[in-house]
């Protein structure tokens, strides 16, 4: 085969395919730490940053640190992103591909994953409006109290952080979180340990565990909450990338939920 033909060819293989990535596991080019770092990463990195800041306002003698800390959530998530991407950069070219490879194909003629992503958010939206009411009912009672008045509490930022939460952070945010946790961990987890249905329990469950770090509060009952909040919904989107194996419609089913979210809780 002429190396023009090999090339060409190699352009069209998908890199992150369970069948080439079984390949490069057997190969010894996947480590275990790298699926599960970047599985504790976004939200290690969010709790460290939410503490510093909170530090900060208690050095200028704010009232509530912590609390105040909590409404930033939307500008310092992004070191988390840039933390998983600095990750999954290093650890695919460990694998000798590409960044790009974790998106896999993409499928834009006649607006077919645009209207395949609007199809997911119609599917997965339903649960991120329902579970939260019923995780209540369960936890909290008929007390009528509403846990998530703590992000929902009336609150300002500067201009320009509001600025950045409306036009840039959820355009950051929702394709570095699904190729972290769909892309990249869960088919490589896949492969480690040769079990479909543990990489989906493991990733479903961290992919749910993050969501407990913005406006994290130390009380059990809270974040079992938002834990059975995001839960079902969260394990639909892992379902799905496993059905597909294909980014892309997710990444646009997300962007409507991440801006929803900046609205609800940054202004």
């Amino acid at each position: 085969m002429s190396l023009t033909k090999e090339v060409a060819l190699n352009a069209t293989v998908d890199q992150n395919s369970p069948p080439a990535i079984r390949q490069r596991a057997a190969a010894g080019l996947i480590p275990w730490i790298g699926p599960l770092l970047l599985l504790c990463t976004r939200s290690f990195v969010w709790m460290a940053t939410q503490a510093i800041l909170a530090l900060v306002f208690l050095a200028r003698h704010h009232p509530a640190p912590w609390r105040e800390a909590t409404y930033w959530w939307s500008v310092f998530f992004t070191l988390g992103d840039i933390a998983c991407l600095l990750g999954l950069r290093y650890f695919t070219r460990r694998e000798g591909i590409r960044l790009r490879d974790l998106i896999g194909p993409i499928r834009m003629r006649y607006g077919h994953d645009l209207l395949l992503g609007l199809g997911y958010l119609m599917l997965v939206f339903p649960f991120f409006i329902v579970a939260p009411a019923l995780a209540q009912r369960w936890l909290y009672g008929s007390s009528g109290l509403n846990p998530g008045a703590w992000l929902l509490h009336a609150h300002a930022l500067p201009a320009w952080a509001m600025v950045y939460s409306i036009t840039l952070w959820w355009f950051i945010s929702s394709p570095t979180e699904e190729a972290t946790y769909q892309g990249y961990t869960l088919p490589r987890l896949e492969a480690l340990t040769c079990h479909t249905w543990i990489a989906v329990a493991v990733v479903a469950f961290c992919f749910t565990a993050q969501h407990c770090v913005i406006g994290f509060v130390p009380d059990w009952r809270f974040l079992a909450w938002r834990f059975f909040s995001f839960l079902p919904g969260c394990l639909v989107i892992t379902l799905i990338y496993v059905r597909t194996r294909r980014l892309m419609p997710l990444i646009f089913a997300h962007w409507p939920m991440d801006i929803a979210a900046v609205l609800l809780t940054a202004f």
